[in-house]
């Protein structure tokens, strides 16, 4: 089966692309995950996050942003201390950041999903690449999410950490022509 040029022949890699890449995710506790590891992603390859997805999910209490925004100055030096995970302060003091306005914006909007989603009119964005080389890294979407979320106070969420991220959630579809998953597009 032929799939995106970006996946290489790892297992892994294959199941995240197979089963997870580009499928539109509504779920405010998945939206979280992405966003707390496409913000430990930056400056990092991607196979590297999920190689430590599931240290990640242990380390962070499951990705449960309501905990997250309350840990303490000694829980981030536990982290620290986690090999499984990326050891970044940085990031980690980010993640809390985060978590903490992620939990506003859901006040404000009802739902984190609600506020994500309406930069794209609430359906995903199929775009019909030949190649990765098409693959833009960032967009005037994703340059204005990552605008929208630094003025509410956002860590370690630039523009290209944003298009990954509408990648991985669905909200872009860039699977490329002749993709094994391109069937799903819709």
């Amino acid at each position: 089966m032929k799939r995106c040029d970006w996946v290489s022949s790892d297992e892994l890699y294959i199941k995240y692309h197979d089963e997870e890449w580009g499928k539109p995710v509504y779920d405010d506790a998945i939206l979280f995950e992405f966003l707390l590891l496409e913000s430990f992603q930056a400056g990092l390859s991607w196979i590297t996050i999920l190689k430590k997805r599931e240290n990640f999910r242990l380390a962070f209490d499951q990705f449960n942003y309501k905990k997250i925004a309350k840990y303490t100055p000694e829980k981030v030096e536990e982290l620290l201390q986690n090999e499984g995970i990326i050891r970044h302060r940085g990031k980690i003091e980010a993640a809390m950041n985060n978590a903490s306005l992620f939990t506003a914006i859901q006040k404000e909007f009802g739902s984190f999903s609600n506020y994500i989603w309406n930069f794209v009119d609430g359906k995903p964005i199929n775009n019909n690449f030949v190649s990765i080389k098409e693959v833009p890294a960032k967009t005037e979407i994703s340059d204005a999410i990552a605008k929208d979320l630094k003025k509410r106070g956002f860590k370690f969420m630039g523009s290209t950490t944003v298009y990954a991220f509408m990648q991985a959630v669905g909200m872009v579809n860039d699977h490329i022509q002749g993709c094994c998953v391109v069937a799903d597009k819709s």
